[in-house]
């Protein structure tokens, strides 16, 4: 294979790779001297064929970059499988932990087109599954945009305060103290963001209750899923966010009637016909690579001036939240909530996806294991020794890297779309550093 064709087959269909330029230099040294040896290899970006050295952009969103987007999908999936099924370092006895799965929801601001199932719409209508209308206010005059707005901006906040709830609530059910339930329990949960189509955000959650230590310790003899479940619930209605004062009006913020918990139960228990933990984490990783692009025609990356919504055939109520996130933005009592650089985003800024440190194993330790994976393969390739003996030399890299730009150039873009097709292009980010 060419090397420029080697080099674009290494990005695995990233089509906005970033730029470096620089070099990087391999030094054999010996680890009871500490004296540098002779220089193993050598990477100087000017001698690779595309005159720099391309990383995968690492974009978790679909519309930027579906190739990083899947990586990321996948990744996502492992993580709350791990959770849910033991592996990647998290022991299997965690299926038999009381485990939930939650959909929180943002309150109503203003009746929306919906599909409420075999009856018709407010609007007298029955809406089609691709309808755009759906999730758009019957009365955009009297849909509340600076709460929606509002609310997104306050939803991580939110959800912190629900999790302080949750402590409290298991604990009282316990018949401990909160100082007490560190020591007999512990909570662990990775949850996604998910926009719905009226452009709120909501959150679904994989909750698990655990021993002190995490998974690797069985939890208490009345940890049951029922208990947690009617936590989660308690929780959730207690948790509120006071907020701005805007014009005379006071906005508090908590989650929408509509809450869904549902137990999870292991495949071998449920026959089928219950939670199954694979569709759990399938359904959570579909979201994690969704932004509020994908269910409302908005946009996917930062404006700079309101001026290029002029520009863009945006959906009248998406570019309306938009444009009511710029103009709040501009408030110095709301300069904390920064919406003017996240009015994209719907006035939401917190993290896509989260977990707690004891749930399961975490994105980086699944890349750094797919790069080692990577670079053993490379090893063996060359006729090197993957594992070497010699506990007396070791590696010493040296490197400088400056960013060089993003993309790809005309050329580089057709040979890039010669290879979508061909197999084993999938590789991680510095594959094409080698």
């Amino acid at each position: 294979m060419p090397g420029i064709l080697r080099q674009l087959s290494g990005l695995g269909g990233c089509t906005h790779p970033i730029r470096l330029a620089g070099h990087r230099t391999e030094h054999q040294v010996d680890t009871t001297t500490g004296e540098i040896g002779r220089a193993l290899r050598r990477l100087d970006s000017g001698d690779l064929p595309a005159g720099d050295l391309l990383v995968r952009c690492g974009n978790r969103r679909t519309t930027r970059c579906a190739a990083c987007a899947e990586t990321y999908r996948r990744d996502t999936f492992h993580l709350i499988t791990a959770g849910l099924r033991g592996g990647k370092g998290t022991p299997e006895e965690v299926t038999t932990h009381p485990r939930i799965f939650a959909t929180f929801t943002a309150p109503s601001f203003g009746p929306v087109h919906n599909r409420p199932g075999p009856r018709a719409c407010r609007c007298g209508r029955r809406h089609a599954a691709d309808d755009p209308a759906l999730g758009t206010p019957l009365n955009s005059e009297r849909y509340d945009y600076e709460s929606a707005v509002l609310w997104n901006a306050h939803a991580g906040i939110l959800w912190r305060r629900f999790t302080i709830h949750l402590r409290r609530e298991i604990a009282r059910r316990a018949g401990l103290t909160q100082r007490e339930l560190p020591e007999r329990a512990r909570i662990s949960f990775a949850k996604v963001a998910e926009y719905q189509k009226r452009g709120a955000v909501h959150f679904h959650a994989v909750i698990r209750l655990d021993g002190p230590a995490g998974g690797e310790t069985r939890p208490p003899h009345w940890a049951t899923a029922e208990l947690l479940g009617d936590a989660i619930r308690a929780a959730a209605a207690r948790a509120v966010v006071p907020g701005p004062v805007l014009d005379g009006r006071t906005h508090t913020f908590a989650f929408g009637r509509q809450l869904d918990i549902r137990t999870i139960h292991g495949p071998d228990l449920d026959g089928g016909q219950a939670l199954t933990d694979r569709a759990v984490a399938a359904y959570i990783a579909k979201y994690a690579t969704k932004g509020a692009e994908t269910a409302t025609g908005t946009l996917d990356r930062r404006l700079r001036f309101i001026a290029e919504l002029a520009g863009m055939n945006l959906p009248p109520h998406a570019e309306r939240l938009i444009r009511t996130a710029w103009v709040l933005g501009a408030r110095k009592d709301l300069a904390h909530l920064r919406l003017r650089a996240w009015a994209h985003m719907l006035g939401f800024r917190g993290h896509f996806s989260t977990k707690t440190r004891r749930y399961s194993t975490t994105l980086g330790a699944l890349r750094t294991a797919r790069a080692e994976w990577r670079r053993l393969q490379a090893a063996i390739a060359r006729g090197d020794d993957p594992h070497p003996v010699d506990s007396e030399q070791t590696t010493l890299v040296l490197a400088h890297w400056a960013y060089a730009g993003t993309g790809l150039t005309p050329t580089e873009q057709w040979l890039s779309a010669s290879l979508a097709d061909t197999p084993n292009t999938h590789t991680t980010e510095g594959d094409n550093a080698r």
